[in-house]
C-alpha cells in the first residue's frame, strides 16, 4: 500500500504542484491550505509523512508541527519553506527535515524517500 503524505501549504500552485510530482512518484497525497487545516486532518487520519510551509496565514508552520507531534508522534514532517532563517529557531528541531522551497524536487523527494524507507 502507498505511503500517505499529507501537503501543507497556503500557495494553491504549490500543493498542486507537489501533489502532481508526489503522485506521480507512487504515494497517496492529500493538501491542506491552512494550518488548521493540515490539524484536522492529521487528528482525523493517519499520515506517513507531513510536508508543512512554515509561513501561513492563520497558524505558524512551527505551531502545526507542534501540535503534529502530539498527535501523531510516528509521522515524519518536512518543514518546507523559502526561508532559510527558521532552521536556526529552536522549534524547527522538532522536525525530521528541513528544505529549503526550490524549483528543483529533487532534494524534497529524496528526503522523503529516506525518510519513509527509514519508517
Amino acid at each position: 500500500m502507498a505511503n500517505r503524505i499529507l501537503v501543507v501549504d497556503d500557495d494553491d500552485r504549490i500543493r498542486l504542484l507537489y501533489q502532481k510530482e508526489l503522485s506521480q512518484s507512487g504515494y497517496r497525497v492529500e493538501t491542506a491550505a491552512t494550518g488548521r487545516e493540515a490539524i484536522e486532518k492529521t487528528s482525523a487520519d493517519a499520515f506517513d509523512l507531513a510536508v508543512l510551509d512554515i509561513e501561513m496565514p492563520d497558524l505558524s508552520g512551527l505551531e502545526v508541527l507542534s501540535r503534529m507531534r502530539e498527535q501523531a508522534p510516528l509521522m515524519s514532517v518536512i518543514l518546507n519553506s523559502a526561508y532559510s532563517t527558521y532552521k536556526s529557531d529552536f522549534q524547527s528541531w522538532l522536525a525530521d527535515a528541513y528544505i529549503v522551497k526550490s524549483s528543483d524536487l529533487e532534494p524534497l523527494k529524496a528526503k522523503i524517500k529516506e525518510l519513509l524507507e527509514r519508517s
